[in-house]
């Protein structure tokens, strides 16, 4: 599992590169998919901090439990994957490539 953890780490943000250099319009898909998971991530984060805090059960258990949240996981994941994708494109405008379209 560990493995396909870090290929994936790789090989989806090289695809999400290539496929927005050949289709314009997947920039704006992958940058409002981004915006979504950012609000999914956050939204998630806080209402279990909050619950926590208004309960007084701060155990290590209760605070991870966030971490079994599917919808948490995922939005957290793409947002990694969005990261490495926008370093690997401000890398390629810095190098000078041309399959660099800016925002």
């Amino acid at each position: 599992m560990s493995i396909i953890i870090i290929l994936s780490s790789i090989v989806i943000p090289l695809m999400m590169a290539y496929v927005q250099g050949r289709w314009v319009h997947f920039q704006y898909a992958f940058h409002v998919a981004s915006i979504v998971a950012a609000l999914i991530f956050g939204n998630i984060a806080a209402v279990s901090v909050y619950q926590i805090i208004r309960d007084h059960v701060v155990f290590m258990t209760t605070i991870h439990a966030v971490l079994l949240n599917p919808f948490f996981l995922v939005s957290g994941a793409y947002l990694g994957m969005f990261l490495i994708y926008q370093l690997l494109l401000l890398t390629m405008k810095a190098n000078g490539e041309s399959g660099y379209r800016s925002p």
